[in-house]
């Protein structure tokens, strides 16, 4: 992406990157609506005009925020469901997304869940935006499952497309909870219990 240059030429005076990650603390902590420009500007160390200058307008800010934390949670999800059973896969996705969800380096919660679940009208695309990236990745866990019942790897007559629901609605359903508090002990302790629900999976 790199930093970029003014109109005159002269390399912008901030690194585009680092204000980035900073931006996407603010929309993960407040959501898009909540989070104001001033807070938006105060937070990344720039005024206004850098920052449209830098990213256009609030709204592509906040999708180069989103495109950044979803390439890492595809980075995660990927790893997950290479595991060499279905069960395998579930519990490292679920396992690794309460770690994710409670870890210290970012707010509590999930950025795609927090950053608007809930939005005015006039930014319906934003939810919408948001609700795509959970959707496809809930349709990797669906492939990968699928693919589980193909080989015999899953019980018969197990939903794959619903079994991967399931595990989703119990991730998103952990970012709720991390957000109001909800410990890693506490979310893994729930995982354990899920797991049972695919316990005659192959190990």
């Amino acid at each position: 992406m790199g930093t970029g240059t003014h109109p005159a030429g002269r390399p912008r005076a901030f690194d585009e990157e680092a204000v980035l990650d900073r931006a996407t603390e603010v929309f993960w902590r407040y959501g898009y609506e909540g989070a104001s420009l001033s807070t938006l500007t105060a937070a990344m160390g720039i005024n206004r005009p850098s920052l449209y200058a830098a990213f256009g307008s609030k709204e592509q800010l906040f999708q180069r925020a989103l495109a950044r934390y979803q390439d890492a949670q595809l980075a995660t999800v990927r790893t997950a469901l290479d595991q060499p059973t279905a069960y395998a896969a579930i519990e490292a996705l679920l396992r690794a997304s309460a770690d994710g969800l409670t870890a210290d380096s970012h707010p509590a919660g999930c950025f795609s869940v927090q950053g608007g679940l809930s939005c005015s009208p006039e930014n319906a695309q934003i939810s919408e935006m948001l609700a795509a990236g959970r959707a496809a990745t809930e349709a990797a866990v669906a492939a990968r499952l699928s693919r589980a019942a193909e080989d015999g790897d899953l019980p018969d007559g197990v939903d794959a497309r619903a079994l991967a629901r399931f595990v989703m609605a119990l991730s998103e359903g952990h970012a709720v909870q991390a957000a109001a508090g909800a410990s890693r002990e506490e979310l893994q302790a729930s995982v354990d219990i899920a797991l049972r629900a695919v316990v005659g999976a192959p190990r």
